[in-house]
């Protein structure tokens, strides 16, 4: 692919993203937890919900980009230090979004790994100042962007010297108009074909529909995905943002088991270890 000179080609050795001790690329991660923190509650509740079922990170956003002005927009530096103090509680590493490249300093004291968004995926300023961050970072694909658009994305992380990039299907925009996006599955492969980075999918943003994460995270683990980032709330219907994808922690639980046994069959015998 043009362009490219770091993310690796066939054959390469794959890299393996060490968070708080735990292997993507290595070990199959679950991220779960709320779309945005809305309190204090709410955030950590969930986060002992969550673990207790077997997820391994905790996501939550604490900066909120959406589409219209007037939606939530998150809580901001309030929001950063509710998931440090569920980090603290729950012992689970953060993954929460940076949307700046002047934020990523007080973001970087919260979380674990610094997830960019598919709005933010071609934010060339903001890769090259992550490419300079010792933290992983979560790159998310652009909702119109090809394989090659995304791996150049992540060329501008590291070819500022951070080598710790976990790439993040989460759905493309298509003339479908039932799911929120389509989950394009067979990028996992295809990315792995190319480059040597790990690749999670994102079935919440991916279909749009709590009813449709089940079966896209076991398809996403037969189809050879490190991990799953899935969005997780204890009232769906009440959440403060894209309440029609998340599930609710019995659902997600209930999910957990059902994916360590796909991955028992495709991948190996103990896929799933505990936080």
């Amino acid at each position: 692919m043009r362009g490219l000179k770091l993310c690796g080609g066939p054959g390469a050795p794959r890299t393996v993203v060490n968070v708080a001790g735990l292997a993507v690329g290595r070990d199959f991660v679950i991220i779960a937890g709320p779309c945005a923190v809305e309190s204090e509650e709410q955030t950590l509740r969930i986060a002992r919900l969550v673990k207790s079922a077997g997820a391994h990170m905790l996501r939550g956003g604490a900066f909120k980009p959406r589409l219209s002005p007037y939606d939530f927009q998150g809580l901001g530096d309030e929001g950063l230090r509710i998931l440090k103090a569920a980090k603290q509680e729950t012992g689970l590493p953060v993954v929460t979004e940076v949307m700046d490249a002047r934020h990523i300093e007080k973001v970087s004291d919260c979380a674990d790994v610094l997830q960019v968004g598919s709005r933010n995926m071609q934010n060339f300023t903001l890769l090259k100042e992550l490419g300079l961050v010792d933290r992983p970072i979560l790159l998310k694909r652009g909702m119109n962007a090809t394989l090659e658009d995304w791996l150049n994305a992540a060329e501008y992380i590291l070819s500022g010297g951070n080598g710790r990039v976990i790439l993040c299907e989460r759905g493309i925009r298509t003339f479908e108009t039932y799911t929120r996006n389509t989950l394009d599955l067979s990028i996992v492969p295809a990315a792995k074909e190319v480059c040597h980075l790990p690749v999670i999918v994102d079935p919440s943003h991916g279909t749009g529909r709590a009813s449709l994460v089940h079966p896209m995270c076991l398809a996403a683990a037969a189809a050879g995905a490190d991990g799953l980032l899935i969005e997780v709330h204890s009232h769906p219907s009440r959440a403060a943002s894209d309440r029609e994808q998340q599930i609710t922690p019995e659902a997600f639980a209930g999910l957990v088991q059902d994916v360590t046994g796909i991955l028992s069959v495709v991948r190996r015998s103990d896929p799933v270890r505990t936080a």
